[in-house]
């Protein structure tokens, strides 16, 4: 194994104590230099709970020759011009998603790290975990035949009205709700599905959108002047014809299943979330007698694919069962191998542009 990359946390609120829960996954790989965030007392809570160190503002963090990768963990409103700082500076970007909120800022990004000779890469890294990969080799195998449709859903229900008040991060930050519902949920979420989905199915070419405000009062978490949609739903058609259909919202129950239709079957994913849910395969009902047992019984013939690798992974403290360094480590990976990494550039922005569609 080679030498350590180091990384370096621009932003230490309640997301970066995912990365730095995960940080046993990259031993060997990936090496923490520091961490700046613009809030003093958090910068401090953050370094002295996790042992790190800090600077004393974002110009010493460029300065520090040992930092190869800048990991922006910002606020989505700040991504674009941290990220900016960060390619100038001459540091390539992993930066939590969305790329920008903005797609001209988000192709400017891309734009800059190309003629700077630079990578700048975007969260989710699901698509690198074990459940997508053994999903998109299933694909390939032609365990659905020729896949036709695809259902996504992205619910999380009304987190407004379930505590989210006392969501606390390892180090003691709270989560940032305000921020959260002003982003909105399409914009923090449509990326764990379209990042699957444009690998296996390659790029959108068409997209038929709704999206609406439906609980306009959060409370005392309803930001200033909120208009961001709380539902969305959007029709997708990829370069290759297959056609998907992906929900958001903030309202209905929990809910992260993700179905590919094919003649032969259905393929599920019940948890988006989770790098290791099972991957199961429905065959297709062939009589009206099938049919009439499952909806009685409402059982079905189901088969438990078999995943393409199995890996022991240190899951995020507080969150969800995913390795948030995955995304770091293949594109220390990549510049390592003189190679563009697998979320950077073209695909990055491609995802923000369907996501902002």
């Amino acid at each position: 194994m080679g030498a350590e990359t180091g990384i370096a946390y621009v932003g230490c609120g309640f997301v970066a104590d995912f990365y730095q829960n995960c940080m046993p996954n990259s031993a060997g790989a990936l090496r923490v230099c520091g961490v700046y965030d613009r809030d003093a007392d958090r910068l401090a809570q953050f370094t002295r709970h996790y042992g790190l160190n800090s600077y004393d503002s974002l110009a010493a963090l460029l300065a520090d020759p040992d930092v190869t990768i800048v990991v922006n963990l910002t606020n989505p409103d700040q991504h674009y011009a941290i990220s900016k700082a960060c390619l100038e500076a001459g540091k390539h970007v992993y930066s939590e998603k969305p790329l920008a909120m903005d797609l001209d800022e988000a192709r400017a990004l891309t734009t800059l790290a190309a003629d700077k000779g630079l990578q700048v890469a975007a969260a989710p890294s699901s698509v690198l975990g074990e459940a997508a990969q053994t999903l998109w080799h299933s694909v390939r195998q032609g365990t659905i035949g020729t896949p036709r449709l695809i259902y996504a859903e992205i619910d999380d229900g009304l987190v407004h009205r379930i505590g989210c008040e006392n969501w606390k991060s390892a180090s003691g930050a709270s989560w940032p709700a305000v921020d959260e519902f002003q982003t909105g949920c399409t914009m923090e979420h449509a990326g764990y599905a379209l990042s699957w989905l444009a690998t296996i199915f390659g790029p959108v070419r068409r997209v038929v959108s709704f999206a609406a405000l439906l609980f306009a009062n959060k409370g005392r978490f309803t930001p200033e002047a909120y208009t961001t949609p709380d539902f969305s739903v959007g029709c997708l058609e990829f370069e290759g014809g297959v056609v998907a259909r992906i929900t958001n919202s903030v309202i209905a129950p929990h809910d992260h299943h993700l179905r590919i239709f094919g003649e032969k079957g259905e393929l599920r994913i019940g948890e988006i979330w989770d790098f290791r849910s099972p991957v199961t395969f429905r065959p297709v009902l062939e009589t009206r007698l099938e049919r009439f047992v499952e909806r009685k019984t409402n059982m079905r013939r189901v088969r438990k694919i078999a995943p393409v690798r199995r890996q022991q992974i240190t899951s995020a403290a507080n969150g969800a069962d995913m390795d948030f360094t995955r995304g770091i480590v293949e594109m220390s990976e990549a510049l390592s191998a003189g190679r563009p990494p697998r979320l950077a550039g073209d695909f990055a922005l491609h995802i923000t542009e369907v996501s902002l569609a």
